[in-house]
């Protein structure tokens, strides 16, 4: 029987709110990628305007330097990492066995994988298995950071150091020759080991070996959920420790700049613990207003996404963006065409958008949640 008050929103079971929010306002900003909006207003926007300075933080950073946008991938493979002590807690509760949790991580570990390669293992002639994309890297840092939850926290602090450190010296001193330049786009180790395999991204310069310094992300994310499920701290103590957790992370990253530049695209340290910095005071924020201060009501907007990310993704990954277009074009042409071609692509952008949120929206009301 669901007890949940009237005015509350529905949570199931094991779940906390404030993460379904940060999880939901994540992947809400993910799938509107899909639909284009950011880049029909940015054009919309002229050059040199504060307008257009403000959407241009809805894009990536085209090499070094960070953009807000290069902060929405860190975050979900966070959140990701955050949801794996509650997870685990609530199938301990229902008398899941070590041997079955751990078959349970790795049967989602390899379906993450099959999924990202699934999204774009075929291209032009022949079949090229990538793994620059979120799923496919999420599938080696959630089985990796699942391995070493129950490891003291020092032990799991200390392990994504050294995978930043490894990183860090591999890219700076691995001989190879003509990609001995770490920070240079294409010329770099990360390519370099792409091009072995033949999955290289040239044009958006992203490498697969992104998948062992973003471990950090995930590895951060369980000691923050470790943190959140302990019973012996107060909700303002756990606050204060993801927030200056949060704060340290952010002046660290932003204090090694000068001397390794933050680059996204090929996942420097810098950029790694700065954005894991922003990841745990996003994450104190959202736990601060949601669940200490009881701000409920209006959360349940991004919730809803929240909790079936991994459908809400595919769907928009898999041409539902294309697929609602086509369906809405002919509609928002008649309504919008007056107003000129980049109005109407705004407009349309933005149904489409909506209609990704009503879905999950019409999920939740029929308590659906689909998840591996």
């Amino acid at each position: 029987m669901n007890t949940t008050k009237a005015t509350e929103p529905y949570v199931p079971e094991g779940r906390l709110l404030s993460l379904d929010f940060f999880r939901g306002a994540t992947m809400f900003l993910l799938v509107g990628e899909f639909t284009g909006l950011a880049s029909y207003l940015t054009d919309a926007a002229g050059k040199g305007t504060l307008l257009h300075a403000f959407l241009m933080q809805f894009h990536h950073q085209a090499w070094q330097g960070l953009h807000f946008w290069d902060l929405v991938q860190p975050f979900f493979m966070f959140i990701v990492g955050v949801a794996i002590p509650f997870s685990v807690a609530k199938r301990v509760k229902h008398g899941q066995t070590n041997k079955e949790l751990m078959h349970h991580a790795l049967v989602r570990s390899l379906t993450l994988l099959l999924l990202g390669w699934a999204l774009y293992c075929i291209v032009p002639g022949k079949i090229t298995f990538r793994f620059q994309n979120v799923l496919a890297q999420l599938s080696v840092t959630y089985i990796i950071a699942f391995l070493i939850r129950n490891k003291p926290f020092r032990y799991q602090l200390i392990f994504s150091l050294a995978l930043l450190l490894v990183t860090e010296l591999i890219y700076r001193f691995f001989p190879v020759d003509g990609f001995n330049h770490p920070f240079t786009p294409n010329q770099n180790f990360g390519t370099w080991l792409d091009l072995q395999y033949g999955g290289a991204d040239l044009r958006g310069h992203w490498v697969s070996f992104n998948a062992i310094p973003t471990t950090a992300h995930t590895i951060w994310g369980v000691l923050a959920g470790n943190l959140l499920i302990r019973t012996d701290l107060s909700q303002k103590e756990k606050f204060k420790k993801l927030a200056i957790a949060g704060l340290i992370g952010i002046v660290a990253g932003y204090a090694l700049n000068p001397l390794t530049p933050i680059i996204k695209r090929i996942a420097t340290s810098s950029f790694v613990i700065v954005s894991g910095g922003w990841a745990l005071l996003v994450l104190a924020l959202s736990y601060w207003l949601i669940d200490i201060k009881k701000s409920r009501k209006w959360v349940i907007f991004f919730a809803v996404v929240g909790m079936n990310p991994l459908f809400i993704y595919l769907f928009a990954h898999l041409d539902g963006s294309d697929f609602l277009k086509h369906m809405y074009k002919p509609f928002t042409h008649l309504l919008f065409s007056p107003l000129g071609e980049n109005a109407e692509n705004i407009l349309t952008a933005t149904v489409i958008w909506a209609t990704f949120w009503y879905i999950t929206w019409w999920m939740y009301k029929r308590k659906i949640f689909i998840k591996i």
